[in-house]
This record gives C-alpha cells, sequence and structure tokens, in this order.
C-alpha cells in the first residue's frame, strides 16, 4: 500500500517547497485536486523540484477540456517528468459543469469512455505514427498534422485514473482504466459489496486482473497526539462528511449502512445554507465508520487492519503544510514503509 499525500487546495508560489518537501519526506505519490486553483499547473512545478515522486490529478473536470487538450497535457507533463505523471479525471456532478464550468452534461458515463478512448487515441497517433481516426456520439477526430503533432516520447504508457462512485464508473475503471479514484466518502463495506464487484466486472470484461488496476483513495484520518488537533481534526472530518453526504451523487453509501434520513436531512440543510449546522447530524457511528482516529504513527496500523489488500494508494483527507505536524506526517511515512517490508 503506497503512501501519497493529496493536495485539496495550493498556492503556485508555494509549490516547489510543497513538492520537494513531500519528497524528502517519503511520500510515493502527490495528487492535486480541482477545487479553487487547476490541477495541472502544480505537478509542472512539482516535476521541475522533484526527481522521484510521482504526480497526479486527483482530479482533473474532464467535460470541460477536450480529449485534444487533456491529451497533450498529459503527454507534456509525462515527457517534462519523466514518465511520473498520473492523468486522473472525474465527472463533478451536472450542477457544478453547467452552472459553474459552463460544460455539456449529457450523458456523462458514456461521455468519459469517449473521453477516455480519445486521449488514447492521441497518444497512439503521437507515439507510433497511428492515423487520428476517433468517431464516438461526442467526439470526431481525424485531423492530425506535423505542425501540432508533439511527437513520441519515451514515457508513452500514462496511467489513467478515473474518480467513481456508482456502478457505471466502477465498472468503466475496471474496464478502461490503469486506476480509479475512490471517493473519501466510502467505508469498507461499501468496498466490499458494492465498488469492488463492480470494478471486477468491468476488470472481466475486458480480460483484465485485479492487478491490473489502482485503487486509490483519501481516508478520514483524525490524529491524536495533540489534542487541539484532534479536535480540529474532528471537526473537518465532521464538516467535510456532512457536505459529501448531503450529496445525491453519493447517496449509495447512505442507503448501504441505512443512512438515508440523516442524507436527506443533511440535503435540505445544504439548501438552505445551514452549512455550520451540518457537522451536527455526523455521529459516533458514522465517524466511527467512516473516519480512523489514532496517534500519527498508529494511523498505518490502523489502515493496514482495518482494510487489507482492498486498497492499493492511500492519503489522508488533511491539508499538508510543510513544516507544521512534519514529524507526525514522517511518523506515517515510516508506519507504512514498515508494513510494506514486513
Amino acid at each position: 500500500m503506497k503512501f501519497d499525500v493529496t493536495l485539496l487546495s495550493h498556492d503556485l508560489h508555494e509549490m516547489a517547497q510543497m513538492a520537494q518537501t513531500a519528497e524528502s519526506l517519503g511520500f510515493a505519490g502527490l495528487w492535486t485536486a480541482e477545487t479553487n486553483h487547476d490541477p495541472f499547473f502544480p505537478l509542472l512545478l512539482s516535476a521541475e523540484h522533484t526527481s522521484n515522486l510521482q504526480l497526479g490529478t486527483g482530479i482533473a473536470v474532464a467535460f470541460p477540456r477536450t480529449p485534444a487538450i487533456l491529451a497533450q497535457m498529459a503527454w507534456d507533463l509525462a515527457k517534462f517528468s519523466n514518465g511520473r505523471f498520473m492523468l486522473g479525471l472525474g465527472t463533478q456532478v451536472r450542477a457544478h459543469n453547467v452552472l459553474r464550468l459552463g460544460a455539456r452534461w449529457d450523458k456523462p458515463l458514456k461521455q468519459m469512455r469517449e473521453t477516455i478512448l480519445a486521449i488514447r487515441a492521441f497518444w497512439d497517433c503521437w507515439q507510433n505514427g497511428t492515423p487520428l481516426n476517433f468517431a464516438g456520439e461526442y467526439f470526431k477526430l481525424k485531423l492530425m498534422t506535423p505542425f501540432f503533432n508533439p511527437g513520441p516520447i519515451d514515457q508513452p504508457n500514462i496511467p489513467i485514473y478515473i474518480a467513481a462512485v456508482n456502478k457505471g464508473m466502477l465498472r468503466l475503471a475496471g474496464e478502461l482504466c490503469e486506476g480509479v479514484h475512490i471517493h473519501a466518502l466510502h467505508s469498507v463495506k461499501y468496498l466490499e459489496q458494492f465498488a469492488l464487484p463492480h470494478i471486477e466486472a468491468g476488470l472481466q470484461k475486458n480480460g483484465r486482473s485485479r492487478a491490473d488496476i489502482s485503487i486509490n483513495t483519501a481516508v478520514f484520518a483524525i490524529p491524536t497526539d495533540d489534542p487541539d488537533y484532534e479536535k480540529w481534526a474532528e471537526n473537518h472530518v465532521k464538516q467535510q462528511i456532512s457536505f459529501y453526504l448531503s450529496t445525491p451523487a453519493y447517496r449509495v453509501l447512505a442507503e448501504l449502512h441505512g443512512w438515508q434520513e440523516t442524507a436527506v436531512q443533511l440535503s435540505q440543510l445544504a439548501r438552505d445554507g445551514e452549512w455550520a449546522t451540518m457537522p451536527s447530524l455526523i455521529n459516533d457511528n458514522i465517524l466511527d465508520v467512516m473516519a480512523v482516529r489514532g496517534t500519527w504513527a498508529e494511523l498505518p496500523g490502523i489502515i493496514h487492519n482495518k482494510y487489507g489488500t482492498l486498497l492499493n494508494r492511500v492519503s489522508y483527507y488533511l491539508p499538508f503544510i510543510p513544516g507544521e505536524n512534519e514529524a507526525g506526517w514522517r511518523a506515517t511515512i515510516d508506519g507504512f514503509k514498515q508494513i510494506h517490508n514486513k
């Protein structure tokens, strides 16, 4: 199980130090989320200032960008990073696509499938000279002149991860992708009874095995070494869980655990703008299922015992700030390395 760092937000002025610190501490990879900043720019700086750290978008929203744009950004980052880049894509939800990003929202599953296949068509064209000829419902691509062809690179096998919550995306990940981003709003029951069976179905459809896909997620962690930080982390986790449980797109988890009434209440509070009230609905039962609690040094063992071999990569759903809690992060990283070496 690899231990990564996921940046929920970032400042480009601080990315060089952020990436260097992450690499020196021993993180396996660094993922950037598309929240209030672009997810690709910080990875360019990270690639420049590190040599071993894997770098990925976790995630970049796919539909506001064309397959050509996504393919070219990934190609350039893969070349510049000497093969350390991982392209993580997600659909986001309808409201954000239409009302915030100005993107089309029609059949997201089919559009994501075509996006992945079209991206790979570009890569095949640039690497192997295969004529560009992709035709689907959303994209018809067949023009590539030498002037616009970046040419082959030394590391052309760029892993594609997609964010998946529900049946269709989970199966698509198993069928077509090298990795899948499981949402932080998950549980062991969700993984065992819902996510993994659908991923396996996708793998089987394309003659692939479990070893052909990497399963990645962020874990809601509450470190207990410092009482003040523990209190802050618990409030942070409750806030995040309440926000995500209020979203109908993530309702499958609530249904699996019998939390539908809580989810409906949270949705109503969100519509009313009662964000400060929402965390109070996350009771101890929900917190125990959704989060892990222990010292920084204990958390790797707790996570390993909880998940076993269900996951390949994990990170904490906590802010990573160089100079803050570095002893704790190092203790966690050392713990994961000890487990890996056993």
